[in-house]
């Protein structure tokens, strides 16, 4: 027991700094949030008096606000399945040896270090009207300016730059599958396909727990590709995701009491759906 006391000081200083780092920067601002959440806080007004949950109240009314909860919903289903389903077909191609298939998972890669900015304005220039991607088909379609396309077009570009990561994880995975499954499948007469299903895929649960609470996360709080790309239109809110409106709620309408309800109704959305997909996820690991 005194040994245990002799050591809580020196323990004490090895988790204090991580402790108060996480609740500066974390812990605090959401507190903060949560408080001006109950008030009719604005960057204009120097009286702020406390309104209770009506912020809260009036946002589920608010067409806005439902209309960006469905944008982010149907952007974060995209962001999800594409870069998953991709995902393990770009890890089985490149689960090879050599220094090609090395130089090409750095080229995958690529894309997940650079800022979501500089992939925005890349993108945006190639999916002009007259940009590189209609010359090359030679068609004439507005990517980005299509109410009806704008939205899928976003998912596709951040799909785009999270494959890379999610083919990393899913190779990592891919490598500490037994070769001995597969040859002991292979005697018993199993195709590729049925190798695949009964034997790698179930073993890759972990990955896939892995990519999709990362995706469900980047989905849901997407804010820099819409700027950039359509800046929430074209039309009306056609591409505005929750954390968008966030930004121009409270920045641009400098309604900070309504933007912070919204953001943190958006971590409760994020947070509750996040854990369910994790439980359910490591439900089907144990039971596979």
């Amino acid at each position: 027991m005194s040994h245990a006391r002799n050591r809580l000081p020196y323990l004490l200083s090895f988790v204090a700094p991580g402790v108060l780092v996480y609740a500066c920067f974390v812990m605090a601002p959401i507190a903060l949030s949560f408080g001006y959440s109950l008030t009719n806080a604005s960057l204009l007004l120097p009286q702020t008096r406390f309104v209770g949950i009506s912020n809260y109240v009036q946002l589920l009314h608010d067409s806005t606000f439902l209309q960006s909860l469905k944008v982010t919903t149907i952007l974060t289903l995209i962001v999800v399945i594409v870069p998953n389903v991709a995902g393990v077909g770009v890890a089985l191609l490149l689960d090879r040896r050599g220094w090609l298939y090395n130089a090409l998972r750095s080229v995958f890669f690529v894309p997940v270090v650079l800022s979501s900015v500089v992939v925005s304005v890349v993108w945006m220039s190639m999916l002009q009207d007259d940009g590189l991607i209609n010359q090359l088909l030679g068609i004439r379609v507005g990517w980005l300016s299509d109410p009806d396309l704008a939205l899928y077009s976003i998912g596709l570009i951040m799909s785009w730059q999270m494959l890379g990561f999610c083919s990393v994880i899913y190779l990592a995975a891919l490598q500490g599958v037994p070769q001995s499954l597969h040859e002991a499948a292979a005697i018993d007469g199993a195709g590729p396909w049925t190798r695949f299903r009964k034997v790698t895929w179930p073993l890759l649960a972990p990955a896939l727990t892995t990519n999709t609470v990362m995706l469900l996360i980047t989905g849901f709080k997407a804010y820099d590709h819409v700027q950039v790309l359509t800046a929430g239109g074209p039309g009306l809110g056609t591409t505005a995701t929750v954390a968008f409106n966030v930004i121009q709620v409270g920045f641009t309408a400098n309604r900070t009491g309504e933007s912070s309800a919204m953001a943190i109704l958006m971590l409760v959305i994020i947070a509750t759906v996040s854990g369910l997909v994790l439980r359910l996820l490591n439900r089907r690991e144990v039971n596979l």
